[in-house]
């Protein structure tokens, strides 16, 4: 079976709803991209709320509201992340105290960095009911909710009580020596001669857990392992769509299925695209963003036949779609189209390799075995976003390390196109430390924009850096990764000043900015004022980890914006390796800023001066 019926493989074998998850026929056709706002019954689209504006943060009190002289109708909302009394409203003295002693103990580099065998020791000395009490009174009570899905319940409606709404994540994962990782990775990748080394399992990065401070990792054991993995999140969906309203649910893809696959049609992907650059090169049309590069057709037949990719007749007929190429030029949604159906014609179709300048087969045939895996895979998909559209709960799908994300990203974007038709169900993550971040939103947007449906995004900065970096180095590819923090800072605010954009030209568009940056979150808000876009849209979201920042989540959240914690829970014993991650992520977080800190002493002693010593709070 060969990539091109990835997808429609599929079909055959399943229900409608499977069908609809197939790299479909007709999608990527029109060549011309209105940005104008639709327009609806009556007239044109209204301009909900259009008045309001959001100036950026301000010294002043959390939130004060004033009427334009020259406009009744304008308000202005001023946000002031130094109010801790606002910030820290929802939390008594005892939690404030807790947050204080975990940030400094994330502070000191031995702890941190033995902060494993140290929860290993404590649990053999205090036996495991007293470790897990301490636990709570101390790491897992600062960063997890609760045991299960209604242990958490309190946590949530208090959240949401103070205008925070909840992410939930079922935190458990298997706690696996470094030798069990890597032989569960190298036992369910084969290695293939053929195949790129990035696009390989390689024993010295089989743990992927390595270097990765802030994201679950799954290893692949068997389809049984998976299925059960499946039913923890269409719990989780459920636990959200039954504790809040308007919650979110996180996913992983390589929790659902054998990474093998993800890893072999991210290959594909990825040749697809290189091919679609050479060929832009070749017309001098490389070297500017990936929309802007629009291939002239008489000239792209002219150089495909002089490669050998096909014969003259196979070529023409790839290019004689309704409206593919109707324009004179082809783009790169009109060239990713070619993958989904026309190559159908040629089973065969072969592409350059640009290191070795011969020509090879892009398409590789699924022995039985990974047809039914890669089927049951997309199955479990299919599965959890109907299940998150049937409870009212919006899916939210991890991004993941290079090698598997532009699979996952494909497979994501196919779900939107079936379930973001009315709202914005299923959100894609990005990841904006990556060089290629800015092209992968924009070419997203702008197909969401040609057939009509809700983009939904979050925008993070990344959780792989270290791992990517290295792997990049070692085995001998270029790093993914942007150079440094200042870069991966400016395509953050580019690709989102490009999504905030599109929802001012489009109201279909949706992103959470899942930051814990504050001068992000103020550059956002301003944009937001220069665009008019107003919080009560609901258009754009905010994200922070449970346990972290609430002094830009509460009072974001008590100014109406829709804000949202990252809700882990799960047993104590399971969540560790979590809890040793959030240890990791805080060590650095903690060290390079001590404003978290300075504020909850401020409030801490705001409240022993006004004689709060028993502080409840209240809502």
């Amino acid at each position: 079976m060969s990539y091109t019926k990835v997808i429609p493989g599929l079909v055959r074998a399943n229900s409608d709803n499977i069908k609809r998850i197939c790299l479909s026929q007709v999608r990527f056709r029109s060549t011309v991209a209105s940005k104008q706002r639709k327009e609806v019954e009556g007239g044109k689209e209204e301009q909900q709320l259009v008045e309001c504006s959001v100036v950026k943060a301000v010294q002043a009190d959390l939130i004060s509201q004033t009427k334009n002289n020259t406009d009744a109708q304008t308000r202005k909302i001023a946000i002031d992340f130094d109010n801790t009394h606002e910030a820290y409203k929802s939390k008594d003295n005892i939690e404030l105290l807790r947050s204080l002693l975990v940030f400094k103990l994330c502070t000191f580099d031995f702890l941190v960095d033995k902060n494993k065998e140290l929860m290993d020791l404590s649990k053999k000395v205090f036996g495991k009911r007293l470790f897990e009490r301490l636990m709570k009174m101390t790491f897992y009570g600062q960063f997890v909710a609760g045991e299960d899905h209604n242990s958490i319940k309190p946590l949530i409606h208090k959240n949401q009580a103070f205008g925070v709404g909840s992410v939930l994540d079922y935190s458990v994962e298997e706690d696996l020596t470094q030798e069990e990782a890597e032989k569960k990775e190298m036992d369910m990748c084969l290695c293939v001669d053929h195949r790129e080394k990035k696009y390989k399992a390689h024993r010295q990065f089989g743990d992927r857990r390595g270097g990765v401070v802030s994201a679950r990792t799954y290893f692949y054991a068997d389809e049984a392992k998976c299925d059960a993995q499946m039913e923890t999140f269409l719990n989780c969906i459920k636990a959200s769509g039954g504790a809040s309203v308007d919650g979110f649910s996180a996913v992983k893809m390589t929790a659902l299925g054998r990474p093998q696959f993800l890893l072999q049609f991210s290959e594909v992907l990825v040749k697809w695209r290189r091919f679609f650059n050479l060929l832009a090169a070749q017309q001098g049309k490389s070297g500017i963003d990936a929309l802007e590069q629009k291939l002239e057709l008489e000239q792209l037949k002219e150089s495909l036949t002089k490669l050998g990719v096909g014969n003259k007749d196979d070529i023409e007929n790839w290019f004689t779609g309704e409206k593919l190429g109707s324009s004179g030029t082809i783009d790169l949604l009109d060239w990713n189209s070619l993958i989904n159906d026309r190559t159908s014609i040629s089973n065969l179709l072969v592409i350059p390799n640009v290191e070795t300048g011969q020509l090879e087969p892009l398409l590789r045939k699924f022995t039985v075995e990974e047809e039914k895996q890669m089927k049951r895979m997309l199955q479990r998909v299919d599965v959890l976003a109907k299940h998150a559209v049937d409870n009212g709960v919006r899916l939210m799908v991890d991004a993941e390390q290079t090698y598997f994300q532009p699979a996952i990203s494909r497979l994501t974007l196919e779900m939107q196109r079936i379930f973001n038709r009315e709202k914005p169900i299923i959100f894609n993550t990005y990841q904006c430390y990556l060089k290629e971040a800015y092209d992968n939103v924009s070419v997203d947007v702008e197909l969401s924009r040609r057939e009509g449906w809700y983009f939904g995004a979050k925008l993070v900065r990344g959780a792989y850096m270290y791992q990517e970096r290295s792997r990049a180095e070692e085995i001998g590819y270029e790093d993914p990764i942007n150079p440094d923090y200042e870069a991966t800072n400016r395509m953050y605010h580019k690709c989102l000043e490009f999504v905030l954009e599109e929802i001012d030209h489009n109201r279909k568009a949706n992103v959470m900015v899942a930051s814990h940056n504050e001068d992000t979150v103020k550059f956002t808000l301003g944009k937001m004022n220069e665009m008019g876009l107003c919080p009560t849209e609901k258009k754009v979201y905010f994200g922070q980890l449970l346990g972290m920042c609430d002094q830009i989540s509460f009072p974001l959240g008590q100014a109406g914006f829709p804000v949202y914690k990252y809700i882990p829970y799960g047993p104590v014993n399971e969540v560790i390796p979590y809890l040793s991650r959030r240890a990791l992520e805080n060590r650095g977080f903690m060290k390079g800023s001590q404003r978290e800190r300075s504020l909850l002493w401020k409030e801490l002693k705001r409240r022993l001066l006004n004689g709060q010593i028993l502080y409840k709070p209240v809502y």
